[in-house]
């Protein structure tokens, strides 16, 4: 909730938003989620001089969690590339090895273009650091992520967008239409969970967890998309379908004509087509992506 400042409560800790209404300019010490913790808002030279230290992180933490960090960096700058970002907001998270109960996320005021291996912060499953860092996390990030996390050990990876096509699908009474191959590809696999406000309120996970099941989509009414994988990569993948399905029915729908709709025998069998594709693939789509990255700036490994 806020008060009348537009400070909002979370926990023990708070997050002061300015009012519109609010001639009073904030404090320039943000006070974040992190057990109360008060953070200075760092200027743009002293996160730079954060950002440069942190990068000698790669010989003190283990090869899978530096694997895993490397996966989880090119996934936010692939966001950033194909165009699925909301400025400095949305998170990927994902599992360190080895750290049950620890997760790997972005520092709140990084654009996803400039998320690497080493600036990836680690925090526990309400979201408070685990390292001592003069860096900060979104509160909002983990009354859904670590919800998710905790409630599925098999989501190694979650992600979360708010992509213009998928809210607009979100926003839509009949959800994903099977339409198109690649909204087949989800056919009878996508959950839905209802719109409650900002992602503040703890009192939401049990709902949305409940209305998450088995499922490895999302569609958050009014809200944007969701997907887990046992892997960065695996997530990743199913985000990138679910949006290319949410931009085809946006674009298939903005028209007057009717609308082809496959029968219900061919939408099952297109659905279990897809969910045998992997013996095949064996992961050489996210190899390609990783070589697209690294024509494009390999720094994501930093």
């Amino acid at each position: 909730m806020t008060n009348n400042r537009g400070v909002a409560y979370l926990g023990q800790g708070k997050v002061e938003v300015q009012s519109i209404d609010d001639p009073k300019p904030l404090n320039p010490v943000a006070r974040t989620a992190n057990h109360g913790a008060i953070h200075k808002v760092l200027t743009n030279s002293e996160l730079l001089d954060v950002l440069a230290k942190r990068r000698a992180l790669a010989s003190s933490v283990s090869a899978e969690e530096w694997a895993v960090r490397v996966d989880l960096a090119a996934c936010y700058r692939l966001l950033a590339q194909l165009r699925m970002t909301d400025w400095i907001y949305n998170h990927i998270s994902a599992n360190v090895p080895g750290e049950p109960g620890h997760y790997l996320v972005n520092a709140f005021g990084l654009l996803y273009e400039e998320v690497s291996a080493s600036n990836l912060v680690k925090v526990d499953v309400k979201g408070n650091l685990v390292e001592d860092v003069p860096l900060v996390v979104n509160p909002a990030a983990f009354v859904i992520h670590g919800a998710i996390h905790e409630a599925r050990p098999d989501a190694n990876c979650v992600l979360h967008t708010h992509t213009a096509a998928g809210i607009a699908v979100s926003t839509q009474k009949e959800g994903l239409l099977p339409i198109s191959q690649h909204a087949l590809k989800f056919y009878g696999k996508v959950a839905y969970h209802d719109f409650e406000g900002i992602a503040l309120d703890d009192s939401e996970k049990v709902r949305l967890v409940q209305d998450l099941g088995s499922k490895n989509a999302v569609i958050l009414r009014n809200h944007g998309l969701l997907t887990l994988g046992h892997d960065v990569a695996k997530a990743f993948k199913e985000m990138y379908f679910l949006e290319r399905a949410c931009q085809i029915q946006i674009n298939a729908t903005s028209g007057s004509q009717m609308l082809n709709m496959p029968q219900q025998e061919v939408c099952e069998h297109t659905a279990a087509q897809f969910a045998n594709d992997n013996s095949f693939i064996q992961g050489r789509d996210w190899l390609a992506m990783l070589r697209l990255l690294d024509r494009v700036d390999s720094s994501y490994k930093q």
